[in-house]
């Protein structure tokens, strides 16, 4: 199962306790996904536009526990114009009576998700979407989310009206939103995870570019005191930067540090780094 299934699995098995949860979470799904009308027969009846049964599954639960409508029985018309009266035209926004509370805008975005809701696979790319059929829904989608400090943006796509996160700290918040805890430690996981390999890669390649740096350094110093001893001679430099270009030829890869307590008396890296310098600028001025 995909990760975004995954996320599905865990909401569509949350049920509030509330009833006015339920029925945010309820009016979020028939908004989303619904439709009410009438068969051919004149009866009732209530339709989803959707193939994932988890999402069928759930909608029902919840006409089971807000208004005891049942799928084995065909819905009577007190109960259709009460559903309709609580729940409004699915072509609206969904009314924000039913928004008044914070669990309920937690409950909204559940059905949301489950609804028209999407994940990417987080250890590939992090990428939250919401495909919403209008402007309107977008907005108020946007809004709640809003709400809970979740800055999601919206762009049109074909005739949809997308709502979608591309920070991996903003998915983290939404999950959390909406109570799906397992898939959220899940995502922290791979996420760690993806931070410690980038983090790994960033090192590796600095201390490659380091490594590489330090050895073109050390072939400039050793062809600059070759070059001097050719054709300069070492009996005419001083004491101290001859000693230095002895050691540097008898130690091609040893390190700044370790040159320095190869020398009598011993110096510091600066100090090393000095003398290399002055023997370098020395065989730039007998070259020209």
């Amino acid at each position: 199962m995909s990760f975004s299934g995954e996320v599905k699995q865990e909401l569509a098995k949350h049920v509030s306790p509330a009833r006015h949860c339920q029925l945010a979470e309820l009016a979020a799904i028939l908004h989303f996904c619904g439709e009410f009308g009438r068969d051919g027969e004149g009866r009732y009846a209530i339709g989803l536009q959707t193939e994932n049964e988890m999402i069928v599954r759930k909608c029902f639960t919840l006409l089971k526990k807000t208004f005891n409508i049942d799928t084995d029985n065909w819905i009577d018309e007190a109960k259709m114009q009460d559903l309709f009266h609580k729940i409004g035209n699915p072509e609206d926004v969904v009314s924000s009576l039913l928004l008044k509370n914070s669990c309920c805008q937690r409950a909204f975005l559940r059905g949301a998700f489950l609804s028209v809701g999407s994940i990417s696979d987080p250890s590939k790319a992090y990428h939250l979407e919401f495909v919403c059929p209008t402007k309107e829904k977008a907005e108020q989608l946007r809004s709640v989310m809003a709400n809970f400090e979740v800055e999601a943006k919206i762009v049109l796509r074909k005739k949809y009206h997308v709502v979608y996160l591309k920070e991996g700290s903003g998915i983290v918040d939404l999950l959390n939103v909406m109570e799906a805890h397992v898939s959220l430690m899940n995502l922290e996981n791979l996420r760690i995870l993806k931070e410690m390999r980038n983090s790994i890669n960033r090192r590796v390649n600095c201390e490659t570019a380091n490594i590489s740096k330090t050895v073109s350094a050390a072939s400039r110093q050793i062809s600059d005191i070759e070059f001097l001893r050719d054709a300069y001679g070492f009996s005419r430099l001083p004491a101290q930067l001859r000693e230095m270009a002895q050691v540097r030829l008898e130690n091609p890869d040893a390190p700044l540090k370790d040159l320095g307590q190869l020398l009598d008396p011993p110096v510091g890296k600066s100090g090393v780094n000095h003398r290399l310098r002055k023997l370098s600028e020395l065989a730039e001025s007998v070259r020209n």
